[in-house]
């Protein structure tokens, strides 16, 4: 199999990048950044890539499947309107480029609750993108929506007092279907999906199932 991962350098993408390393099924990584990982690795291309200028690179996207982590925070991107355009629009025109060359398989993650109709900005962008990646030609898409991560390593102070909070109602027996999750248990499903070609959307109980080893 000859994997594409848009989002290599975050939490998730990192997990996955290593995963795909150790599958022996896997030939070939190709991964789409903007600037360059450092990963050292016979089968991994890195294409540095400008996401704003994708005629320069849209022939280079070939593969079997393409993994989707990109994602950032509104602090992160400096407004809404900049993590608009990494949330969605990077991801959505790397997905249409990538049917347009027939890549057959696409594995998106998105994030719990997602709805195009929400009236929170970072659900809603994930449920207009989930939409959107629906109408795509291709012949497998397989969406998951994690719950609160687990990041290795972590400085986000909101996430960190989220996953504390949560872990303590799951101790008393609360809130189980929304218990942190690991980023290594996301990455692990989203290659089982590909390898096993299934399509859907995966709540947080379907990714444990399946990534959980």
């Amino acid at each position: 199999m000859r994997a594409i991962i848009l989002g290599a350098t975050g939490a998730i993408g990192k997990d996955l990048v290593q995963e795909l390393i150790n599958d022996d099924t896997i030939e070939q990584i190709a991964i789409f950044v903007r600037r360059d990982p450092g990963i050292n690795n016979e089968k991994v291309t890195t294409h540095i890539v400008d996401f704003d200028q994708s005629d320069k690179w849209r022939l280079s996207v070939q593969g079997d499947v393409v993994f989707s982590c990109m994602g950032t925070t509104r602090k992160a991107a400096g407004s809404k309107e900049n993590q608009y355009k990494i949330d969605y629009t990077y991801q959505y025109n790397f997905a249409k480029i990538a049917a347009e060359q027939g890549v057959p398989s696409f594995v998106l993650v998105s994030a719990a609750m997602a709805n195009a109709n929400s009236h929170f900005f970072y659900t809603r962008i994930k449920g207009e993108l989930e939409e959107a990646i629906k109408q795509l030609p291709f012949q497998h898409i397989s969406i998951l929506r994690p719950p609160v991560l687990i990041r290795k390593n972590t400085t986000r102070s909101s996430e960190k007092l989220s996953v504390s909070i949560l872990q303590f109602f799951n101790k008393i027996g609360l809130l189980q279907s929304q218990r942190p999750m690991k980023t290594e248990v996301v990455a692990h499903c989203m290659v089982e999906l590909a390898k096993t070609e299934k399509s859907g959307v995966f709540e947080p109980k379907d990714i444990f199932k399946i990534g959980e080893r």
